[in-house]
């Protein structure tokens, strides 16, 4: 005797086979996913960058700009602190994708700007920088 295999579980198949067999442009690589961050992590290893950015709200700036708020918003947009001409050009917003760029290789996000950090070579600890960074409000 036959058994019966009901459409939509067909047609659910049918469609996995298809997108498996998705294969991207030539020349375009496909974006790794980015990994999950947690945040409490990201407190921790953001405490090396403290040595140049507050996070209080409203707080002053340090040696670079205060990073409260800073998730969401345009770059170089913190009022009283000095950016260098290579990042106001740069006509960047800091979501996720723009910050991990940023926290990779500040150089060749925005060349010529004047944060002087090589980078960070893990994507999980720039996803839990990431997550962190993203809890910290303005006013």
């Amino acid at each position: 005797m036959r058994s019966r295999v009901p459409f939509f579980a067909l047609a659910f198949s049918a469609v996995a086979l298809v997108g498996a067999l998705v294969v991207p442009r030539p020349g375009v690589a496909a974006a790794p996913a980015a990994p999950a961050g947690n945040a409490a992590t990201g407190a921790k290893l953001f405490l090396q960058c403290r040595a140049c950015h507050t996070v209080n709200p409203g707080g002053a700036n340090g040696v670079g700009p205060n990073l409260a708020g800073v998730m969401g918003a345009k770059a170089a947009s913190k009022p009283g602190y000095t950016y260098s001409p290579a990042l106001k050009n740069a006509a960047l917003r800091w979501d996720a994708a723009t910050m991990d760029a940023w926290l990779t290789r500040p150089a060749k996000v925005a060349p010529g700007n004047k944060m002087a950090f090589a980078g960070m070579a893990n994507p999980q600890a720039r996803a839990d920088v990431i997550a962190y960074l993203g809890t910290l409000k303005a006013k």
